[in-house]
């Protein structure tokens, strides 16, 4: 049988398995292929002609990592006679280094009758990777982050602790509002990972109120401007009659102080920051099913833009990925993927372009209205 044709006589008349994405291996009740679609073959690159009619050990010959013969180990025609399936592993093709994920249905004649038809799914490793390579980053972005004020808080509590007495009080107090400042930043670092776990599972808790935009916006000028950027770098722009929104107060606090920071510590010039009604079409958020349609958002924007150099065009859709920094390095890189998973969280849109003075401009639109739970 043609690799790309119907699997006939299988119950499977309407399957054509050179359709599916992942591969599939097919053998009969007497162990003997006939079924090897265009993805397995891409995967372990054995061709479909070389596969059809032998039998499945022979034709796709694989290996655990402790190099024991997969097949020969799990023996799927006369191990144990309820076993049904077997769970996705990582396995291996002798002699290509080629890594592979394999699952297998058992199917019988009856509960425990004999094998009837062998499935074989399989699967590249290349996403598994890049999940493991991404979380392996995470850590040791995050362990890096920490080990600074660690070993702030670390060193100068040590000190006072030992010569509390050699130093005067205000040596004391320089040494405590450092640890201070310190431990704030761990608790910040411990937040953005917590966070960054609730957006990668969809599982980022929102709890909305009603909410004044435009005070959100001034309290944190005013705590920027307390912390000793000077007041003259922010212009902010209120429109009238703004629409009820509703929206979790802290994570809108989130939001704005982190593109506030990244406004004053990355770019240059005034700050402008303009909270309006909107009411745009935007394309389906990450989060949302694939094959959703643009849909109408209709609510309050809030702009937050510089007059620095900017970022790059091409650099533009990397901007709310992990780790990304831009060309100048500091803080973890973990910022704005959290803002946008709070932003598309609360059903909003987020996006970045050029601002009229040419530095970035950040602008994100908040649904208004009541939520579905007061209706």
């Amino acid at each position: 049988m043609a690799a790309g044709e119907a699997v006939s006589g299988l119950g499977l008349e309407d399957l054509r398995p050179d359709d599916l994405p992942d591969g599939l291996v097919i053998a009969d009740r007497n162990g003997l292929v006939v079924c090897f679609n265009a993805a397995a073959a891409r995967l372990t690159g054995i061709s479909p002609r070389a596969a059809l009619g032998r039998p499945l050990d022979e034709a796709l010959p694989l290996e655990d990592l402790d190099g024991r013969r997969w097949w020969q180990l799990t023996d799927p025609y006369g191990g144990l006679a309820i076993r049904s399936r077997q769970p996705e592993r990582n396995l291996l093709l002798p002699g290509s280094n080629r890594e592979v994920l394999v699952s297998a249905r058992y199917v019988r004649e009856h509960a425990k009758g004999p094998v009837r038809r062998l499935v074989v799914a399989l699967r590249g490793t290349e996403a598994r990777q890049r999940t493991e390579r991404a979380h392996a980053e995470l850590i040791a972005t995050v362990a890096h982050e920490l080990r600074s004020p660690l070993t702030s808080v670390k060193g100068f509590t040590a000190t006072l602790l030992n010569k509390w007495e050699r130093f005067t009080d205000g040596q004391k107090r320089v040494m405590l509002e450092t640890v201070n400042a310190d431990a704030d930043r761990v608790t910040r670092l411990i937040a953005e990972l917590l966070d960054i776990s609730r957006i990668d599972a969809g599982r980022l808790e929102i709890r909305k109120q009603v909410v004044d935009l435009a005070a959100a916006v001034r309290r944190q000028v005013a705590g920027k401007v307390a912390a000793g950027t000077p007041a003259e770098r922010f212009d902010i722009r209120l429109a009238e009659d703004l629409p009820q929104q509703w929206a979790d107060p802290d994570k809108v606090d989130q939001v704005l102080a982190n593109l506030l920071e990244n406004a004053v510590r990355h770019g240059e010039g005034t700050v402008t920051i303009e909270v309006a009604p909107a009411k745009e079409i935007v394309e389906p958020a990450s989060w949302e099913h694939p094959g959703t349609a643009p849909r109408v958002v209709e609510g309050t924007a809030v702009t937050v833009s510089d007059e620095g150099s900017g970022i790059p065009e091409e650099s533009m859709p990397r901007v709310f990925t992990r780790f990304w920094r831009g060309s100048k390095r500091g803080g973890t890189g973990l910022g704005l993927y959290i803002v946008k998973g709070i932003v598309e969280a609360h059903g909003g849109t987020i996006r970045i372009d050029r601002g009229l003075g040419g530095g970035a401009r950040f602008r994100f639109i908040l649904p208004a209205g009541v939520p579905e739970f007061m209706v």
